[in-house]
């Protein structure tokens, strides 16, 4: 069974707001069009281009915390997808392909952001979503499937 995209994030710097995308062009081996790993300018990738690409996140890990889809600082909302099978694997998210690179840690970084005194790093322990790097570039809609390898078991 395939996922979707049910949100697209961007931001142009570090510590800057994201903002919602209806579509967003995938780049190959840098990131999504004008977001901060983008543009080696991230926290976790400042003045380093090509890594930290791409994270997403399961839209299930918000139910019962105060966080909205924006404050998490992930790129790609998700929904009906195990993000962690994806790791060392290559999927599909619309046009564009990505390998699965690894667990994207929560850190205390949204909760500073967004001013809130609930503990992100808490409230997304083992629910902090997936890293990943784009393959083959190319366009994401929201509502777009995430088709995932054939399981080879």
């Amino acid at each position: 069974m395939n996922g979707y995209v049910v949100g697209i994030y961007t931001s142009p710097k570090a510590g800057a707001p994201m903002e919602f995308k209806r579509d967003v062009e995938a780049i190959a081996g840098v990131g999504l069009k004008g977001d901060r790993y983008a543009n080696a300018q991230g926290s976790y990738n400042k003045g380093k281009p090509g890594k930290r690409q791409v994270t997403l996140i399961n839209h299930c890990f918000f139910k019962d915390t105060s966080f909205k889809f924006d404050e998490c600082r992930r790129n790609i909302i998700t929904k009906d997808v195990e993000l962690m099978w994806l790791i060392g694997r290559e999927f599909k998210i619309g046009e564009a392909v990505f390998l699965g690179v690894k667990y994207c840690d929560p850190c205390q970084r949204p909760s500073k952001l967004a001013g809130k005194v609930v503990n992100f790093q808490r409230s997304f322990y083992d629910r902090g979503g997936l890293v990943a790097d784009v393959v083959t570039g190319g366009l994401i809609k929201s509502g777009s499937a995430i088709i995932p390898p054939k399981k080879d078991y």
